[in-house]
């Protein structure tokens, strides 16, 4: 396991922050010995927490056309048709995946193939679960496309999260499992699928991204 590249700016500044924070507080509280440490045990804590957000573990992903993986770790908080909008203009099934931020939050590719479309677009910060989210939120659009299917992938902001970075390119060549990006501090992963796709998760199930299939294809 390792630190993700977006996390070393976020987690330097973060330790110079509380270095500072603890050394501007000692004239204040020296005479109580007690207090110094609780305070730089509380500041170690926070430390680690950021540090444990942006870590990236070292999985690898099972090639395969005929499965859709999960592209982020979370729980599988929407199952359901709806009509898609933005890029389809036709009926999907929608899975969607909530990351809390104790999951990691780097985010793959669920299939191989030819991005055909990538968006961003600037927005609020509503709860991640709340259904206007999808549509309200800041977020990026991909859309990956292979010789099996055409599967959209939306990164979500929540209402923690404030930032998503984002890597893939219009007609970039993407393996499945290959890193999209990262969203920082909470947020929500939408997967559109074509009506035939089989789904192979449920509501609440927990989810690991490259590993857990989401559906397969016929």
């Amino acid at each position: 396991m390792t630190i993700h590249k977006e996390g070393t700016a976020t987690i330097i500044i973060t330790a110079f922050v509380m270095l500072i924070f603890n050394v501007l507080l000692l004239p204040f509280i020296k005479a109580y010995p007690p207090l110094i440490s609780i305070f730089w045990i509380l500041s170690f804590i926070f430390l680690i927490a950021v540090i444990q957000f942006f870590r990236l573990p070292a999985r690898k992903a099972e090639q395969d056309e005929s499965l859709v993986l999960s592209p982020a770790d979370g729980t599988v908080v929407v199952i359901e048709e709806i009509m898609e909008t933005e890029y389809y203009n036709e009926k999907r099934i929608q899975v969607s995946i909530f990351m809390s931020p104790l999951n990691v939050h780097c985010n793959w590719s669920p299939i191989s193939g030819i991005v055909k479309y990538v968006k961003y677009h600037p927005g609020k910060f509503l709860l991640a679960w709340n259904p206007k989210s999808s549509t309200d939120n800041e977020r990026t659009t991909f859309v990956f496309e292979n010789s099996k299917a055409s599967v959209l992938v939306r990164q979500i902001a929540g209402f923690v999260a404030r930032r998503i970075c984002y890597y893939p390119e219009l007609d970039n060549n993407m393996e499945q499992g290959e890193e999209i990006g990262f969203i920082k501090f909470g947020s929500r992963v939408d997967l559109l699928l074509p009506l035939d796709a089989d789904i192979k998760v449920t509501l609440n199930q927990k989810v690991t991204g490259k590993i857990s299939t989401i559906a397969t294809f016929p």
